[in-house]
């Protein structure tokens, strides 16, 4: 993967801090930033979603450097973002389930620690600080495609706390003058995607259900669309984010996402088709929390940013497909 790079200037002047860099979507930035000569890319993670696994890969590059530590404390916060020039912040807790299960710890660590991180990063003198927001913000919002400035209530816990991110960066923009950009995934998938735990996401469950010949559970009849979005554009949002020079681009936030729309058995076809399987889904009850139908509008993306995806959702289906037939062993490792 990033065989085309997403910059157009070198990276072997700026430091990185990517938090939750042991996770999903922290190690795919770091695997991009390491493989185009970034001068530091330091992580931060407490592995409450990461695994060290993912780190391992890049043993032995000498512009890693690895923190242990948690968004929530401050100290940890100061020292992780002395001598940043760039922040791109993915550490959270997702999914809406967990989130209506324990809103405390939830809002705890997506807001409380969102809040320290900003702190940190502004009294460090960081340039740029980009973090992931979401879709979930949307929230009732009947209206398809979405647009940014067109949004519902928020239909979980986890959805105030990333709409809370979205109104506490634009305080802190207005009011310290720090340059932020917020991402709205929408249902980002690919190499790397834990497909263990309560919490796992449904691309991941499927393939893992797939590969060991076992039915998966489609929520509800699989008519819910999601505008499922392959990891390798949403890397490139955040390095256009993080080196854009265009002033109308600050302290904004963007849908990241392709503008397709698939449901959840469509989904499981193609992965059916790709892995040769004949496997049968059954059905579950529905989610609570979750919307019926969601597609992206990526224009402001693509005018600003200049983002432009390129991975659309059965080639990614098939490169992720792929990554998980090659690398069963550690993936079965936990960490």
């Amino acid at each position: 993967m990033y065989d085309t790079p997403f910059h157009d200037r070198p990276l072997s002047g700026t430091t990185f801090l990517v938090t939750g860099g042991a996770g999903f979507i922290g190690s795919n930035l770091v695997e991009y930033l390491l493989k185009y000569g970034a001068k530091k890319v330091r992580t931060l993670d407490n592995y409450s979603n990461g695994f060290r696994k993912n780190l391992a890969l890049f043993a032995g590059n000498g512009a890693l450097e690895i923190v242990d530590g948690d968004i929530r404390n401050a100290e940890t916060c100061a020292a992780a973002c002395a001598g940043i020039d760039v922040v791109l912040h993915q550490a959270a807790l997702g999914s809406v389930p967990r989130s209506i299960k324990d809103p405390v710890l939830t809002n705890d660590v997506n807001v409380g620690g969102f809040v320290q991180m900003l702190t940190a990063a502004k009294d460090a003198g960081v340039q740029r600080f980009v973090y992931a927001a979401s879709s979930s913000t949307y929230g009732d919002h009947p209206g398809l495609p979405k647009v940014e400035d067109r949004i519902g209530k928020p239909l979980s816990p986890y959805a105030v706390t990333k709409y809370a991110n979205e109104l506490y960066a634009d305080v802190f923009a207005r009011t310290y003058g720090l340059e932020i950009i917020g991402l709205r995934y929408f249902n980002i998938f690919g190499p790397r995607q834990d497909p263990g735990g309560a919490y796992a996401a449904v691309i991941p469950l499927f393939i893992d259900a797939i590969l060991e010949n076992q039915a998966p559970t489609l929520n509800g009849d699989g008519g819910q669309t999601r505008d499922f979005t392959f990891v390798e554009n949403c890397v490139q949002a955040n390095i256009r984010a993080a080196l854009t020079t265009n002033p109308g681009a600050l302290n904004q936030v963007y849908n990241i996402a392709v503008g397709d729309r698939t449901s959840l058995v469509q989904l499981y076809d193609i992965l059916r088709e790709e892995a040769g399987s004949d496997l049968a889904p059954q059905f579950g009850p529905d989610r609570a929390g979750d919307i019926r139908d969601s597609l992206a509008d990526i224009g402001k993306a693509g005018n600003l940013l200049g983002y432009a995806p390129q991975i659309r959702i059965r080639e990614g289906l098939q490169q992720t497909l792929d990554w998980f037939k090659a690398n069963q062993a550690f993936i079965q490792k936990r960490n």
